[in-house]
Order: C-alpha cells, then sequence, then structure tokens
C-alpha cells in the first residue's frame, strides 16, 4: 500500500467524520477481524530504525515502517514485557465486564507477518547513538531511535514508596496487577463505605478516563454496594472534557451515588488507613474511604531525563517537531519520541498514540530518502466514553498543523475550532464502542 495514498485518504477520511457524526466511524467498519496488509518488497527505501516501547504508539511505528518501508527496511522493537495490556476498555475489568485476559495483546503478528525484529529485554540507558540492555547488550548501528516509553507516576503526598500502590492504594493508570487488586477490593469492600478517586492535574493520560472511571463504579455500586458512593477529588477546576455528558451522569444518571468535588489539592495520604486530606479553596478536610483509588500526576520516564530529552516547559515531558516527533532537545537529533512522553498539544491517548505513530513513520521514511517531512500533517482524536454497563458517550477531534504556532491545533472549520462530543450517552454509542476498540487494536497489533 502506498503511505502517501493511505495517509491522504485516512486523513480526509478523520477530517469528515469529525465534522459530521463519529458513529460514521464505527459504520463504516465490519467485526470480520482485522486485516493483515502485504509488506512491500522494494521500495527503494533503506535504513533500520530500533522502537523503544511496544504500546499503543510503538507497536504503530514498528508495523506501519515495515508495511509502508519495506522489506529493506529492517525495524528493532525493544519491548520488556512479553504482551500489552490494553489501558483503553480497562475500567470495565473493575465492574467485571471483561478481564485483563480480554485485554491483552501479543507482538507475534508484528514479527511473524510484517518481519519486525522483536527484542524483549528492558533498556536501561539511551546513549548518543546506542541503547544499552538489561542483559548487557549494547544496540547500535541503527539510523534513527523512536521512543514510546509511556509514563511512570509520582508519589503522592505523604507516601513513601511506590510499592504502596501495588498493595495498598492501586491507582490502576497503568492496566495489569494494580487493575485485578483495585477489582478485588471494590469486590471486598463493605458496603456503605465509599470509594475515594482523586484526579491529578492535567495533563494526565486520557483526560477523560478518572470521570469514566468514577461513572462505571457507581453504576457497579448500585446493584452491589448500594449504601456506598464514590468521591471525586479533582485537582483541576472543573471537569476537563465532556462536561455537559459528565455533568449529567454525576447529577442525573448516578445522582446520589457520585459526590463530585473541583479544585481539590491533595495534601497527605495515608495509604494504610486509605484516608485523604485535601484542601478546597480557604478550607481543609479529610476524607475517609473503603477504596482509595489515587490517580497520582504522571511524567515520562525517568529514562529519557537521565538523557536529557525531558525539555518541556515544566521539565516533565520530551518536547518535539510534531512535524516528524523529532526532539527538540540540543543534541538529540536522529530520536523521536511519540506518544504520552511526549509534549504536544493533544491528548495523551491511545488513538492518538497510533496517529502520531503513522505521521513519524512517514516523516522518517521521508528522512530516509532525503526529503523533508509533510508540512502539513494531520491526525484524529478520538475515543468512547462508557457510562454505565450498557451506555457510553464520544468525543472526537481533528488536529491540524500551523506553521505559525509550530503546533498541532484544532482547525477553526472542525467545530468552531473546539472538540465534538456525544449528545447523550446511549447505547448505540456503546455498540459502536467496541467497534471502535476491536477496529484501533487490529490497525496497531494485527
Amino acid at each position: 500500500m502506498n503511505r502517501r495514498k493511505f495517509l491522504g485518504v485516512t486523513t480526509s477520511g478523520l477530517g469528515l467524520l469529525a465534522l459530521s457524526s463519529f458513529p460514521a466511524f464505527a459504520a463504516r467498519n465490519t467485526n470480520q477481524g482485522p486485516v493483515q496488509f502485504e509488506v512491500p518488497a522494494n521500495t527503494g527505501i533503506n535504513g533500520h530504525i530500533v522502537v523503544l516501547g511496544g504500546g499503543m504508539a510503538g507497536a504503530s511505528v514498528a508495523k506501519y515502517l515495515r508495511l509502508w518501508g519495506g522489506t529493506d527496511v529492517q525495524v528493532t522493537l525493544v519491548e520488556k514485557s512479553a504482551t500489552y495490556t490494553s489501558n483503553i476498555m480497562s475500567n470495565t475489568v473493575l465492574t467485571g465486564q471483561r478481564t485483563l485476559a480480554n485485554l491483552a495483546y501479543t507482538y507475534s503478528m508484528l514479527v511473524n507477518h510484517y518481519g519486525v525484529n522483536l527484542v524483549t529485554q528492558e533498556v536501561t540507558e539511551i546513549g548518543a547513538d546506542s541503547l544499552l540492555l538489561a542483559d548487557g547488550t549494547i544496540l547500535d548501528n541503527y539510523n534513527r531511535l523512536v521512543i514510546a516509553p509511556g509514563l511512570e507516576f509520582d508519589l503522592m503526598p505523604g507516601m513513601s514508596s511506590l510499592d504502596e500502590y501495588d498493595t495498598l492504594i492501586p491507582h490502576a493508570w497503568k492496566a495489569g496487577p494494580q487493575t485485578a487488586l483495585l477489582r478485588d477490593q471494590l469486590i471486598n469492600m463493605t458496603d456503605g463505605a465509599n470509594v475515594v478517586i482523586t484526579i491529578p492535574k492535567a495533563p494526565y493520560r486520557c483526560p477523560p478516563g478518572p470521570y469514566e472511571r468514577a461513572c462505571v463504579i457507581a453504576d457497579w455500586l448500585k446493584t452491589n454496594k448500594p449504601n456506598s458512593k464514590v468521591i471525586v477529588l479533582d485537582a483541576n477546576a472543573d471537569i476537563l472534557v465532556e462536561k455537559d455528558n459528565f455533568n449529567y451522569a454525576f447529577t442525573v444518571t448516578h445522582a446520589g451515588v457520585v459526590d463530585y468535588r473541583p479544585g481539590c489539592m491533595i495534601t497527605h495520604v495515608d495509604s494504610a488507613n486509605r484516608v485523604v486530606s485535601y484542601d478546597q479553596g480557604l478550607s481543609s478536610y479529610t476524607v475517609e474511604s473503603g477504596v482509595l483509588n489515587p490517580i497520582p500526576p504522571q511524567r515520562a520516564p525517568q529514562l529519557l531525563a537521565d538523557a536529557g530529552l525531558l525539555n518541556s516547559p515544566d521539565g516533565r515531558f520530551a518536547s518535539v517537531d510534531v512535524l516528524s516527533y523529532e526532539s527538540t532537545a540540543t543534541g538529540k537529533s536522529g530520536i523521536h519520541i511519540i506518544g504520552d512522553a511526549s509534549n504536544t498539544t493533544m491528548p495523551k491517548a491511545g488513538h492518538i498514540g497510533n496517529q502520531q505513530a503513522k505521521t513519524c513513520v512517514d516523516a522518517i521514511l521521508r528522512l530516509l530518502q532525503g526529503q523533508q517531512p509533510d508540512q502539513a500533517p494531520v491526525t484524529n482524536s478520538a475515543c468512547f466514553t462508557p457510562i454505565t454497563a450498557s451506555t457510553a458517550t464520544w468525543l472526537s477531534a481533528v488536529y491540524q498543523y500551523d506553521p505559525g504556532t509550530k503546533k498541532m491545533v484544532i482547525p477553526a472549520q472542525h467545530n468552531s475550532g473546539t472538540a465534538i462530543s456525544a449528545t447523550a450517552a446511549t447505547t448505540r454509542n456503546y455498540q459502536d464502542m467496541l467497534t471502535w476498540f476491536n477496529t484501533l487494536m487490529g490497525d496497531t497489533f494485527a
């Protein structure tokens, strides 16, 4: 498949999608399974690209480098885990609608069908032109490095160890054992005790995610713990996305079950007793919980900081040139950073990671041919949000490159420069969500 033709079709289609109605996206797809395209034998492009990280962004890069670059583009994917567990849809594990096994994806198709070389190792150091692996192996002799490492999580005030998340107060913002622990805690919680969820100041992974979690847990509580409530302590001044939908969910759909409190600055967390202290305005409060789910502040991994790649204004993320996602840090040419660790105007989310990957791939393949990256890239941000066990809403936006600010922005012609959201939570949206999820994961891993 010609990547330029592919990009032109997909970006224009996504633009029409976001400017009309989102459910049209799901309607254009089927449940017949993902399509495996063939890697072209010769495109005239040669090079070796190493990809660090096999999540939504990294796996997409590895796949599309081969699919668009052809057999003479060598791709090495370095990922410490044998499988990827999707953060998308992981809130439904908490309510028993899915299991973690349902959300696990392997790299077998990338290896066996697309010819990606998989190295299952942890990277311990990023050098100027090499990677040091945990077993002492040095990876070098590559043309470009793409880093898609995800995020790391900070301690909350009062905490002394990250182990507290693993054993006492799981954030479960990375799907896996903490998700299972949080599920068990909800099941074992005494009816009448409350669930407390804290939300950090933006940016964090998946802007609607914490509000979604509050909704799906509240829906579950109505049946399983009818005397319990969800208390949401939001560090932000208001609901960040889909304000009308979530406000309706909190005050109507889950009225009396969700207690949403904005502008709350957490001052202390007692993990052993599941007690949170916080300031709201000029007043200070303490709240006890049966289950404490603190979603911590997030940042790019320390590995990137050690390599001198975290150059965002707050020093927590990696600033990049969004035409290619190449690092803008001094002396770091040839290193591209995509996904949650990058500092862009787009949300940190799985769909965006997949989209950024394709822009990055197209840019790298052009650079390998001595060309400049596309000067007018377009990406689409899309996500669905379950509100109950059978209804969902959605949010979508198109981003275009603005040469004046050198940023990806929502153009004025797209809903007056703002994201578009569903007008209500419906069962149709829920069914479309399942198709969207299967299509996205197939596009990334199949």
